[in-house]
């Protein structure tokens, strides 16, 4: 079968759920039996989102070839279970990098460097680098609106994907907004009529069009929406708010998304295999009304967004156990010692997730200090993991100094110091330990009790590593390294005995959680505060 392209491009506002959209659509596809790929092209001139603030952007998503990436690309894997890569995360600053170092080497033959063509066809081979492979379909989202003039090089490149291939290999959708004014009551369609014609404007035609709405669409809205907008009355699809994002697949099935899909690309196979997804759903229906709550200690709590991952792996956790997880973000920066009992009072399990930077640590290392006392049980991630180390070594080995080197590089205790590998880096940008790496567990650990298994494979991005020179030293006092690099020489996990769960990990155990495939370390975390 030849491979088959479809983009999602948004229209009115930003926010509208394009990924969710183009995520959903995936899985409904996979679900149909193709092999399906998604990407995300972003407009924006930074290479990739690695060095942007969370607040700025989210969290930063990484793959298992080491891919720093937009957050839609964790609800694409969560939604298709497909391990993507670096292919699946395009930028505007990637594609102009790799045009302007081509122009260096003379690769255009003293030729003007232009957006079109050069610029356009270097964002064509990003879409067609799955040509030749088991790839059938690829869905490409284009981020932002239509219309915003860094994106217009990308829509005018996926209007000559359209052009340069047989109709039927190629498919648009436009995610609009459908305003309710509850003061008249009405559905307003303009806005959605606005952004096709803008769309219409630089020369390509939307074949479904997917409407964002908080109401029922009315057949007499659809058949305006089709008349004005050119597509067929089947070919307008409400996507309304759903009360757990897992449930938009199903609804888009029902809408016929994924049925107007496979008739515009001429598809065989179109008879759903939604089995497994009607099983999660009904699973998150039956949830008891047992509420607990988790604390989250983080440093970018203002934008929820920064920790979706870890939001996400504990909601998963939560569906696992039968519970509704409850998600408490808590200022690291306001935690004290004064005030950490009162801070984490109605938390039954707490998170210390990653991060960069001073701003904060005190009032993880206060919030590790009580959990760890007070047999709360704790998940560390990365940053997380690191502080644990700090902690312990302040308050049970006595090294009052103790610190990691990114925090103060002359302290007399570096308990975490930078990678040997990382030291002579200047460049910020996509130089971390990133990626998957592997990672063998000790025997009869707690680690072991929650993965069921010797050996595991899970995703990093950080520069500070344990320092080995403090091992000895603090596993007498009892903090264990359950898990190390296959060589031994990175300490991966961490825990302590005689606790109800103390457990912290060097890697992002939460990019790998699915909702029908939670991570175990969330799995049990959520399993210990029930308890």
């Amino acid at each position: 079968m030849k491979t088959k392209y479809i983009f999602v491009t948004g229209g009115v506002v930003s926010g509208l759920g394009k990924g969710i959209t183009a995520a959903s659509l995936g899985r409904l596809l996979k679900n149909r039996g193709y092999k399906v790929v998604n990407q995300k092209f972003d407009p924006y001139i930074n290479v990739d989102p690695g060095t942007m603030s969370p607040y700025e952007h989210g969290e930063v998503f990484v793959t298992d070839d080491g891919a720093e990436t937009d957050l839609d690309l964790g609800h694409y894997e969560r939604f298709t279970d497909e391990n993507l890569t670096k292919n699946s995360s395009v930028t505007m600053g990637k594609i102009y990098q790799e045009v302007i170092e081509r122009e260096r080497r003379g690769d255009y033959l003293g030729k003007t460097v232009q957006v079109i063509p050069h610029i356009t066809n270097a964002i064509k081979e990003k879409i067609y680098a799955f040509e030749d492979t088991d790839v059938d379909i690829v869905i490409t989202e284009i981020g932002g609106t239509v219309g915003d003039i860094e994106g217009l090089s990308m829509i005018e490149a996926i209007r000559q994907v359209g052009i340069e291939s047989k109709p039927e290999d190629v498919l648009y959708i436009h995610v609009t907004l459908l305003p309710y004014i509850s003061g008249s009551k009405e559905i307003k369609s303009k806005p959605t009529q606005h952004s096709v014609k803008e769309l219409q404007s630089f020369g390509i035609k939307p074949d479904i069009i997917v409407c964002r709405t908080e109401v029922e669409i009315p057949d007499e809205v659809r058949e305006k929406i089709a008349l004005f907008c050119n597509v067929r009355k089947e070919s307008v699809i409400a996507n309304r708010t759903a009360s757990c994002l897992y449930e938009v697949p199903l609804m888009m099935e029902k809408e016929g998304l994924a049925n107007e899909t496979c008739k515009h690309l001429q598809l065989e196979k179109n008879t759903p295999d939604n089995r497994e997804w009607e099983e999660l759903n009904e699973k998150i229906k039956n949830i008891s009304n047992k509420k607990i709550t988790i604390g989250i200690v983080g440093k970018y709590v203002k934008l929820e967004d920064s920790y979706l991952s870890v939001i996400e792996s504990l909601k998963h956790a939560g569906i696992e156990n039968g519970v509704n997880v409850k998600i408490k973000l808590i200022d690291a920066e306001k935690v004290t010692k004064d005030n950490v009992k009162d801070m984490l009072k109605d938390c039954e399990g707490v998170v210390v997730p990653g991060g960069f930077g001073n701003r904060g640590i005190e009032g993880k290392i206060q919030t590790i200090k009580y959990v760890r006392e007070n047999k709360i049980p704790f998940l560390g991630i990365c940053l997380g993991m690191q502080m644990a180390v700090v902690e312990f070594a302040r308050d049970v080995l006595k090294l009052k100094d103790a610190n990691s080197e990114e925090f103060d590089e002359i302290c007399e205790s570096p308990v975490i110091h930078i990678m040997y590998d990382q030291k002579d880096i200047t460049k910020k940008g996509g130089t971390m330990r990133l990626g998957s790496y592997p990672c063998t567990i000790k025997k009869e650990s707690l680690a072991e009790k929650v993965y069921k298994t010797n050996k595991i494979n899970e995703r990093h991005r950080h520069r500070f590593e344990y320092n080995n020179e403090y091992r000895e030293k603090m596993e007498e006092k009892g903090l264990i390294i359950s898990g190390t690099s296959p060589d031994g020489k990175l300490v991966e996990i961490i825990e302590i005995q005689n606790h109800p769960y103390f457990i912290a990990c060097q890697f992002h155990p939460e990019f790998k959680s699915r909702p029908n495939k939670p991570a175990p370390l969330f799995v049990e975390l959520v399993k210990a505060a029930i308890r």
